[in-house]
């Protein structure tokens, strides 16, 4: 297939630039046999690079986040002669965790915007670091191995972590934090995305749409724009900014011919 052709499929110009630039991760690990990787992606472009690799038919590629459940996400590419083994080897060689420790009297004081305003306000990249999972006692934030000791320096220049222990681990000593679920009743007039938003996400059908359209919905992992799509059972809805939802159960219909869903939702 002709990859410039493909690449010219995409109308947004920050489309184009992401995909081409995972083009060139594929030409230098052709040309040195070796492995390449990007920047975290978010979840609409990490929907975006494994739809496009798909039409090109490659295959010699992984998404990696740290954990299975990851949001954000990095591309590797790797060359033909590598396995899922020798990757695996490779990882705490692009990736790392920074780990906040608090001080006993800031434990439980922060939540994820704290530590992701703290980020922003250093004015570091945000796309050179991924998920960060939060704890009573701090937060591992996962980010690029390049960027894990500028991020470890200038963390404690701020007053919210001034009395922090802040230290570099492996990826593979991620402390991940148990999922709580919490099951709610909604009531959709039909099965359509837009109405799972609206219910879900508290707001109007109106905005629901404009979430939709704002390519903030994510429908089991890939990006959603269709606001009349037709959910089913076992279907994971991902609202940026919202939460994730998994649709357990269609519990009958209301006399107005409703449909009740029970929905649960990580929190």
């Amino acid at each position: 297939m002709d990859k410039q052709q493909l690449l010219r499929d995409y109308k947004k110009q920050e489309d184009k630039m992401c995909l081409s630039q995972v083009l060139d991760k594929i030409e230098f690990s052709k040309v040195r046999e070796k492995i390449e990787y990007t920047d975290f992606l978010d979840m609409y472009q990490v929907s975006l690079v494994e739809n496009f690799l798909r039409k090109l038919k490659f295959k010699n590629f992984q998404l990696y986040g740290g954990y299975a459940e990851a949001e954000r996400k990095i591309l590797i590419i790797y060359p033909e002669k590598y396995d899922e083994k020798m990757l695996e080897k490779n990882y705490d060689k692009m990736v790392k965790i920074v780990r906040i420790q608090l001080s006993e009297e800031e434990q439980g004081k922060y939540l994820h915007r704290n530590y992701l305003g703290g980020i922003v306000k250093l004015g570091l990249k945000r796309e050179k670091v991924g998920d960060i999972i939060v704890y009573e006692q701090g937060a591992d934030i996962i980010t690029l191995e390049e960027f894990a000791d500028i991020l470890k320096q200038q963390l404690p220049s701020l007053t919210r972590f001034e009395n922090s222990y802040v230290t570099i681990e492996e990826i593979s000593k991620l402390r991940q934090k148990e999922v709580c679920i919490e099951q709610v009743k909604i009531i959709v007039p039909s099965l359509r995305l837009d109405n799972f938003v609206s219910d879900l996400a508290r707001t109007s059908r109106s905005k629901a749409s404009e979430i939709i359209d704002q390519e903030r919905v994510f429908v089991n992992g890939q990006n959603e724009t269709k606001a009349s799509k037709q959910l089913k059972l076992n279907d994971v809805i991902t609202i940026r900014g919202k939460g994730r939802f998994v649709i357990k159960e269609f519990a009958g219909t209301t006399r107005s011919g409703r449909t009740v869903v029970v929905v649960e939702k990580y929190v």
